[in-house]
């Protein structure tokens, strides 16, 4: 008998065990049932005031990218105009240098004896000019005294004449021998700067063959090339703000020539660009910018804040506290605040626009504007709101810190 009981104790326990488990497991599939039945709260975006702007009407500056290398206006190739050993090439590359100004010598020596030589034979056709002379003044008086025919002063005469020739070739010679004597000397075509020695002292130079390089640094150009369809937009006169490598500020430049041919191959048109203010400039440096060629206002955002993941493009705006995506039809574009801006319809007038960086945004997320970074909006307020409860309460603000901190957060309060 006391068996039987037993065992209906311990089925029983069982029974009421089991039960148990069957309420909790029921339990929490309803929790579970509820949380999901109930709508997920969306999580609010914080945006600076430098995250948006209001849009409204833009003076836009319409132009044309142009790039190009800076040049000299002017720059000279100081070259050999005779042959020989140079000489005295003091000047490298830095130097100034003035118009006129002695370079480098070539070895004189074979010009002078050519000089030398020259004259020689200049004394002797003169010297023949003096005999044949007294022979046509001799043979003049003969023949006024019948000794001889007309026949031989005329040959005397015509002698004369041929002396006389070869004199002034002769001379001729002297003076290309003199000439020979001046190229020797290499003088400075402009004032400017040694941009290259190309030559050494001592080096043996051909005719042509080039000594230094002088660039005049105080005219700068741009030497920018165009496409055939951007060529028919720019005239002389039109101003750019160009960047140049090194240099922290754009520079003003202006078109004073447009090349009238294509190039061969690529058709393409080269524009000069003259460089307002070239102080501390140099040639070759590469320049990058914008050439104005007209302007316009209207409605615009920057191109920036313009999305393209979608079929059509849009831009973000805030518009009752959300984000919406409004389709938009892009127009003209400019520069504006050193910044690319696009014309653009389908946004009303101080909307306010999305800037590009924030990045894409889900369409009706709830906004919130702060001045800084913070913490998460949910959790501040929370926190907030229930400490002033727990103090209206009459709670001791310490010993019930941590329950009113579960609370907030949505955990169970810490046991102990």
């Amino acid at each position: 008998m006391k068996r039987y009981v037993r065992w209906i104790v311990i089925a029983l326990v069982l029974l009421l065990v089991a039960g148990g488990a069957m309420r909790a497991l029921s339990a929490r599939k309803q929790r579970a049932a509820a949380e999901a039945a109930a709508p997920k709260a969306q999580s609010v975006i914080e945006l600076a005031a430098t995250d948006v702007l209001k849009a409204g009407q833009v003076d836009l500056t319409q132009g044309l990218p142009v790039s190009g290398s800076l040049r000299a206006v002017n720059s000279a190739v100081v070259k050999a105009r005779v042959a020989g050993e140079l000489q005295g090439l003091a000047v490298r590359e830095g130097d100034a240098v003035q118009a006129g100004q002695v370079i480098a010598r070539i070895d004189a020596t074979e010009s002078q004896a050519r000089l030398r030589q020259a004259q020689e034979q200049a004394e002797a056709a003169r010297a023949q000019i003096d005999i044949a002379q007294r022979q046509w003044d001799n043979n003049k008086a003969l023949v006024e005294q019948g000794f001889i025919s007309k026949t031989a002063l005329d040959t005397s005469e015509k002698s004369y004449a041929g002396a006389r020739s070869t004199y002034q070739a002769a001379m001729a010679a002297v003076d290309m021998a003199k000439k020979t004597m001046e190229d020797t000397v290499l003088r400075a075509p402009i004032a400017g700067v040694v941009s290259q020695r190309l030559a050494q002292p001592g080096e043996r130079v051909a005719v042509d063959g080039r000594v230094v390089e002088i660039v005049d640094l105080s005219r700068l150009e741009v030497e920018a090339t165009l496409t055939a369809a951007d060529s028919v937009r720019v005239r002389v006169g039109q101003e750019a703000q160009l960047n140049i490598e090194g240099l922290t500020a754009p520079v003003v430049a202006k078109v004073v020539r447009i090349n009238p041919s294509a190039q061969a191959g690529s058709r393409s048109v080269l524009a000069y660009l003259s460089i307002a203010d070239a102080a501390g400039l140099r040639q070759g440096l590469f320049a990058q910018g914008q050439l104005a060629t007209g302007r316009a206002a209207g409605l615009a955002v920057p191109l920036s804040a313009i999305r393209t993941d979608k079929p059509s493009p849009y831009v973000q705006v805030v518009d009752n506290g959300q984000v919406m995506h409004k389709q938009v039809t892009p127009g003209a574009r400019g520069e504006a605040s050193q910044e690319t801006w696009v014309g653009v319809e389908g946004v009303p007038a101080g909307a306010t626009v999305i800037k590009g960086h924030v990045g894409p945004l889900r369409e009706g997320t709830p906004v919130k504007f702060t001045g800084a970074a913070s913490r998460p909006a949910g959790a501040a307020s929370g926190i907030k709101a229930a400490l002033l409860r727990h103090s209206r309460e009459g709670g001791n603000p310490v010993r019930g810190l941590p329950g009113v901190l579960a609370r907030a957060s949505g955990s169970p309060p810490a046991r102990g």
